[in-house]
C-alpha cells in the first residue's frame, strides 16, 4: 500500500514536475534517488552493495570504452565479468559450497547466514550485458546517472527482464 499510495505517486509527480519545468537534466538523478529509496526499503545495507556494483561496473565500462579493440579491453572485460560472477556466486552459493565442504571433510565451518540481495541476478547480468555491449561498440557510456538509471530503475530492477542499455535508454 505504501508503494501504490505514497512512493509511486510521489515519484511520478517528481518526474513529471521535472519534465514540465524543463529540468530534464535532473531526471536521471531523480530516478536514481527514487530507485535507491525503493531498493533500501527491503534491506538498507544492501543499497551499498548495489551502489558499489554499479560504480565498479561503470568504471569498468569506461576502461573498456577507452581501450576498445585492444587486448587490454578484452582483459578488462574478462576481469569485469569475473568480478560480477564472483559477487553473484558469493551471495548465491557460498553457504551451499561450505555445507558441502563440511559434509565431505567432516568439518563444522560456518558462515553467517547470507541473505540473497534483492534483484542481484538481474542487475548483475544486466551489467555484464552492458560491459559486453561496450566492448562490441554497440553502446557508448552516457554518464554516471544515465548508467545508474539503467541498472537500478525500480520498476525494472526486480521484475526484469534483463535488457540492453541501447534498448532501455531511448525510452527515458
Amino acid at each position: 500500500l505504501e508503494f501504490i499510495f505514497l512512493f509511486l505517486p510521489l515519484t511520478l509527480a517528481g518526474y513529471y514536475t521535472l519534465v514540465r519545468f524543463g529540468m530534464r537534466q535532473w531526471i536521471f538523478l531523480f530516478l536514481v534517488f527514487a530507485s535507491l529509496v525503493f531498493y533500501s526499503v527491503w534491506n538498507p545495507p544492501y543499497v551499498f552493495l548495489l551502489i558499489g556494483s554499479m560504480l565498479a561496473n561503470y568504471l569498468i565500462g569506461l576502461g573498456i570504452h577507452r581501450t576498445v579493440g585492444t587486448k587490454t579491453a578484452t582483459a578488462i572485460l574478462s576481469a569485469g565479468v569475473a568480478l560480477n560472477l564472483a559477487v553473484l556466486g558469493w551471495f548465491k552459493y557460498a553457504n551451499f559450497f561450505l555445507e558441502n565442504a563440511n559434509a565431505i571433510a567432516g568439518t563444522d565451518w560456518t558462515l553467517q547466514k547470507i541473505i540473497l540481495p534483492l534483484a542481484i541476478s538481474f542487475y548483475t547480468f544486466q551489467q555484464i550485458a552492458y560491459l559486453v555491449d561496450v566492448a562490441r561498440k554497440d553502446v557508448q557510456p552516457g554518464g554516471l546517472f544515465r548508467y545508474a538509471t539503467f541498472v537500478i530503475f525500480f520498476p525494472q530492477l526486480i521484475a526484469g527482464p534483463i535488457v540492453h542499455y541501447r534498448e532501455m535508454m531511448p525510452q527515458f
